[in-house]
């Protein structure tokens, strides 16, 4: 790596300067190079500047501590810099990155030390002091967020005591620490925003993290509450299942009382919370259990293995069909069957496995009589469109509510390529209108989608000139939504009327006028017969 280009050597060299310098430059050089390289993510100045001022275990923040910006680098002997614009700072090269990530000898045990300098500042008298009445502004705290954010990243991938000791100290009160609100607001919980938070405690925090050690402390503790639920109703198993920690998941299961299927307020069990995030390992425990139900739905109808197959976690979809007591084809509360999800979202693997089964039904539509196929035409999803045309079971031309065939989705949308697709297919209908009399060319038109609207009108068997139930033309509906580019094509049929009335007794051009599209006007006052309407 570096070292092959000589780089390690002079890396080396100017780690020996650094050091040589002594006392506190050589401390800031140093601890300044250690969260620079192991940090999550990029770190502002201002960040890292108070970091380095932290004494662990220090209930005050001195700021006579925070280094001058200029004297942190000058510490670093030109190892640093700052970012102009985004005032971050990073270290000159990405080979000095490999390096140091490649030497760990030279920090030590970085992770805990970071860990223990998060913990110290958020234990800190300033910091506590917002769980009264939070400032909206925490420049005085620059390093609030990433302490808040990491602190318990750092601590499961190396604790010390001293680290254990803090966090257990943060928990004496963590349900009203501002750090908690930092946490759960980042991660967007459910859609519920910090104001709500609350019933979010040590334990769910060191779950949440997958700390083993501290999660264990917790769970020893006289009184403590192993399914104690917060304010969405989760408890500490539904935070390390979602997470994927393991080690955490069979530490709150090896304790008695806890309840493995507990749904939260949205009816969402950890192994519901485990399938939709991936994690494999806590599926299979769970699994494990003769107290699980494996395809118990939440609130919405909605099983694992729907969330599975909607994320596209193809390994657990796998591992949920090799259960007898998981209904593959089982619908949510809109009629959405996991294969239909699948396919909205275009994840190719899960849809392969599904139709792989014989008890899966291909073509069975939702609520609105859409079936897995119009979605995956809608959005455009080729691979799954294909799969999908491949089987003698499905339908590629059923209408969904409204009379809208699968071709109408996909021109709606300009999905070009599936639009080609579907009209190779001697079953599907070019010009099949809906239920009010539009066909697919008159909503791409509509809609603007001119690469479409080619590819239709280069068809024999699709009428240009199409009005809808109300006389209504596809000319009419791109000039009522003003886009010139599909009424030029229109335009430049012999076959197009641009003066048909509709029934209302409006042309194309009146509309346009009504609406002020001035470049479909222009386009249109040519070839009119009389002056635009306004009424």
């Amino acid at each position: 790596m570096t070292d092959g280009l000589g780089l390690g050597d002079a890396y080396e060299a100017t780690l020996g300067r650094i050091r040589g310098q002594g006392g506190e430059k050589a401390r800031l050089g140093m601890a300044a190079l250690m969260w620079i390289s192991h940090s999550e993510r990029p770190l502002k100045a201002d960040e890292l500047r108070h970091a380095l001022a932290v004494e662990i275990g220090s209930p005050d923040l001195n700021t006579d501590n925070i280094p001058p910006i200029g004297t942190l680098l000058a510490s670093c002997q030109g190892l640093v810099v700052i970012e102009k614009g985004a005032s971050t700072v990073r270290l000159t090269h990405f080979t000095l990155q490999e390096y140091l990530r490649a030497h760990p000898d030279i920090f030590g045990a970085a992770h805990s030390a970071m860990a223990e300098t998060c913990l110290t500042y958020l234990n800190s008298h300033r910091v506590k002091a917002f769980s009264t009445g939070p400032p909206s502004d925490l420049q005085d705290t620059p390093f609030l967020e990433y302490s808040s954010l990491y602190w318990g990243v750092h601590a499961r991938k190396d604790l010390s005591d001293c680290a254990k000791l803090l966090a257990l100290k943060l928990f004496d009160d963590y349900n009203s620490h501002i750090s908690t609100k930092i946490l759960l607001k980042a991660h967007e919980i459910w859609g519920v925003y910090a104001d709500e938070f609350s019933g979010f405690r040590g334990l769910h925090c060191a779950s949440f993290f997958g700390i083993i050690e501290i999660v264990t402390s917790l769970v020893e503790r006289e009184g403590c509450d192993i399914n104690q639920m917060d304010f969405v109703g989760s408890t500490p198993l539904h935070w390390a299942s979602q997470n994927g920690h393991e080690g955490a998941v069979r530490t709150l299961l090896g304790r008695d009382g806890t309840v493995p299927d507990k749904p939260d307020k949205g009816g969402r069990t950890p192994l519901w919370r485990a399938a939709y995030s991936g994690h494999e390992g806590v599926v299979k425990i769970l699994l494990g259990r003769d107290d699980v139900n494996p395809d118990k739905p939440d609130n919405g109808g909605r099983t694992p293995l729907l969330r599975a197959a909607y994320s596209g976690q193809d390994g657990v979809v796998e591992i949920l069909l090799g259960r007898d007591d998981v209904n593959l084809d089982k619908p949510d509360n809109g009629g959405r069957t996991p294969l239909w999800w699948a396919a909205c979202g275009g994840h190719e693997g899960v849809v392969k496995i599904l139709l792989g089964r014989d008890d899966v039904n291909p073509d069975k539509p939702d609520n609105d009589g859409r079936t897995p196929l119009w979605w995956a035409a809608y959005y455009g999803h080729e691979g799954v469109v294909k799969m999908l045309l491949g089987r003698d079971d499905v339908n590629p031309d059923g209408p969904g509510i409204g009379g809208w065939t699968t071709l109408w989705g996909a021109a709606y949308n300009g999905q070009e390529r599936v639009v080609k697709m579907l009209l190779e297919r001697g079953d599907v209908n070019p010009d099949k209108p809906d239920n009010v009399g539009r066909t697919p060319l008159w909503w791409a038109a509509y809609s603007g989608q001119e690469g479409v609207a080619k590819i239709l009108l280069g068809r024999g068997d699709v009428n240009p000139n199409k009005p809808d139930n109300d006389g209504r033309t596809p000319l009419w509906g791109a000039a009522d939504s003003g886009h010139e580019g599909v009424v030029k094509i229109l335009l430049g049929r012999d076959d197009v009327n641009p003066n048909k009335l509709d029934k209302g007794g409006k042309t194309p051009l009146d509309r346009a006028a009504k609406k002020g599209h001035q470049g479909v006007i222009a386009l249109l006052l040519p070839l009119g017969s009389a002056a635009p309407s306004l009424s």
